[in-house]
């Protein structure tokens, strides 16, 4: 919890989640804004994050019953860049749409039938271009079975990816964070109970 504790604050200090009216990339509405993006400005907070989640993988489920790291661009590109580093891993990544020209793929980078990778993202809310995701590496005869997230949204995603047969992680999720701002006197009882209704919509 020490983690979240400290990660939570950063973000709210840093401006990283604001509380408010937004809308999102999907046409959502929601009551709060997480851009993680901006945490790879802070490289001590950066490379924590990172170290963490290669802990939390290498506890779950093993650094050795994965061939390769896998993204979505562009936030959980940058984390799982960092990530493979870390760990020394192959990276690739499927775009959100095969590009038009070339060899016209979808994924990226060197793949091979039956190879098991991990994927990494920034954050899921209902899961869905992550599940596109999936269904691509799935078509190139590519093994997913694990998903990490740095934040879960906690609006759909994890049962999205259940019925593909694929398990979410998270390092922390919103009502975690929200809860240790609230604590911390950063944020009031209106805006804890706006996130928790937004979860349960």
């Amino acid at each position: 919890m020490e983690f979240i504790k400290e990660f939570a604050t950063f973000l709210m200090q840093k401006e990283i989640i604001k509380f408010g009216d937004f809308t999102l990339a999907s046409g959502k509405k929601s009551s709060y804004y997480v851009d993680l993006r901006l945490v790879s400005s802070y490289p001590h907070q950066f490379r924590t994050m990172v170290k963490k989640l290669q802990n939390n993988i290498a506890e779950d489920i093993g650094l050795d019953s994965f061939d390769s790291l896998v993204s979505v661009p562009t936030g959980g590109l940058i984390i799982a860049s960092a990530l493979a580093i870390e760990t020394v891993k192959p990276l690739i990544y499927v775009r959100s749409k095969p590009k038009d020209y070339g060899t016209t793929k979808s994924v990226e980078g060197q793949i091979h039938k039956g190879m098991r990778v991990v994927m990494i993202d920034d954050v899921a809310t209902t899961g869905g271009s992550v599940v596109n995701a999936i269904k691509s590496l799935k078509d190139a005869s590519i093994t997913i079975e694990d998903v990490y997230v740095i934040v879960n949204r906690m609006e759909g995603a994890d049962e999205a990816l259940k019925e593909l047969g694929v398990k979410l992680h998270s390092l922390t999720n919103i009502m975690q964070i929200t809860q240790a701002l609230h604590e911390q006197k950063f944020i009031e009882d209106d805006i804890l109970e706006k996130v928790r209704k937004q979860i349960e919509r």
